[in-house]
């Protein structure tokens, strides 16, 4: 016995065997043994930090550390139990509806979610709960919703099946990577629940055009009578434009927005993971919407999908808004604008390749992504293959084809988050000039396929 406390953890009788991997374990082990044994199989998950595929937050301070661990006992639900914790999600909601410019930031309603998809869907249920009563009113069918988006944005197309509404998304057509106003008018009717542009699109992460859709649909209800209302999908630029391109009008300033909602675990620059969604007014939301739940002895509104769930993510969230500001994250995100263009700049004069977009901060999010100027780069290599030499040394540079209509479209994209710092991207531009070196001197025979390449989701 005595030795077997003296073992070193790698010497120990749990770890000299593999570890159950299907069935369920008969025996118990010693915890550090199987600490040690789930850390190790963690590393084989690369670093986060060098993941420029994703919008998620990968760095975070050792203060939200420690406030996620002081939560991590509280299922914020129950506000009657927690409800210092309660008091500190309402007020970021009112912090958030200000920043958005809600014309009532405390009286308008708000919550915080698991992530933006959540939020987003509960922005939809409200459009099609508000267009069905109207139609109810006026004695006309509500059986045919229809939602109209823009190019490939996965959770409206979640949103659309489960809850029964037709999605009108606008496709890609030659150099229009986005919606506009007149892709958008093209397809609207008496049916139409809202419009959805974003502020961020996964693909080439631009803007949507917010007011010029906006203005399109006061003109449409001036000729038609049709009014029709907006739901931002604040995405990343919910976080970004008040702060690095505040004279935008994508928000609460135009009175057709009634609802955004926008991920606080991307450039919010909470821990994954929480969304928000807010809406206009109070009157926004439908009360049909919202339950009266008693629960544990307190009788509670609740409107979210997801009930149990922990309370850091919410209160690391608040840990933000106070420790930074305005004035603290204009510092962050511009910092990350100004590491996007300065890759973009680099990326550009390497020669092969041609920036799509370079990260200007009134156009889209600090992000930069790129097509060969050929086909093929000097070597025959692809951007699947240039992607999957970068991985080699670490860094996730997703390569995929764009979506349906311009499926020809082959491009590479990174993010720019909190945390990469021009020093940082120095290096990947190092490595990404050793690759095309590699390449030049070793000719791809056989470039790789995107079916071959490593998939990359753009949520």
């Amino acid at each position: 016995m005595r030795n077997e406390l003296l073992d070193d953890v790698y010497s120990s009788e749990d770890l000299s065997l593999r570890l159950p991997k299907s069935g369920f374990p008969a025996v118990e082990r010693e915890p550090q043994h199987v600490f040690a044994a789930v850390r190790d199989e963690l590393m084989l998950d690369g670093n986060s930090r060098q993941n420029l595929a994703t919008f998620c937050q990968t760095w975070v301070d050792d203060e939200i550390r420690d406030l996620m661990a002081l939560s991590i006992d509280k299922n914020m639900i129950d506000k009657d139990e927690y409800p210092q914790t309660a008091e500190i999600e309402a007020r970021c909601v009112a912090m958030i509806a200000d920043l958005w410019n809600s014309p009532d930031p405390v009286g308008t309603l708000g919550c915080s979610t698991v992530g933006s998809s959540e939020a987003a869907m509960l922005g939809g249920l409200a459009l099609k709960w508000q267009w069905r009563k109207k139609r109810l009113a006026a004695g006309k069918p509500a059986d045919q919703p229809n939602l109209i988006c823009g190019p490939v944005q996965i959770c409206w197309h979640k949103f659309a099946r489960y809850f029964d509404v037709e999605l009108r998304e606008i496709p890609l057509e030659g150099d229009r990577l986005i919606m506009n106003a007149e892709e958008v008018l093209k397809r609207v009717d008496e049916n139409t629940i809202g419009v959805v542009p974003t502020m961020g699109v996964t693909f080439t992460c631009q803007f949507e055009p917010v007011k010029a859709v906006n203005e399109a649909l006061d003109k449409l209800q001036a000729e038609t009578g049709l009014d029709i209302p907006i739901h931002v999908d604040g995405a990343s630029g919910g976080f970004l434009a008040p702060f690095c391109a505040p004279d935008i009008a994508w928000d609460f300033r135009l009175p057709r927005v009634k609802s955004i909602n926008a991920s606080g675990h991307k450039f919010g620059l909470a821990p994954l993971g929480v969304g928000w969604v807010v809406w206009r007014e109070k009157t926004d939301l439908p009360e049909d919407l919202i339950f009266n739940v008693n629960y544990l002895g307190g009788n509670m509104p609740t409107f979210a999908l997801n009930f149990s769930r922990p309370g850091g993510q919410v209160i690391a969230q608040y840990y933000n808004f106070i420790r930074l500001g305005r004035e603290g994250y204009a510092k962050v995100q511009n910092a990350c604008y100004a590491t996007a263009g300065y890759l973009a700049r680099e990326i550009a004069a390497m020669g092969p390749f041609e920036v799509l977009f370079d990260g200007d901060k009134t156009a889209g999010i600090p992000a930069l992504c790129w097509k060969l100027k050929e086909t093929n780069g000097i070597g025959g290599y692809t951007l699947y293959d240039l992607a999957d030499r970068l991985r080699s040394r670490g860094w996730q540079v997703p390569a995929y084809s764009m979506p349906a209509n311009r499926e020809d479209l082959v491009i590479q994209r990174i993010l720019v988050r909190h945390g990469v710092s021009l020093d940082l991207g120095s290096l990947l531009l190092d490595d990404m000039r050793r690759a095309i070196d590699f390449f030049a001197k070793h000719p791809v025979v056989k470039p790789l396929t995107k079916e071959e390449a490593s998939g990359f989701n753009h949520n």
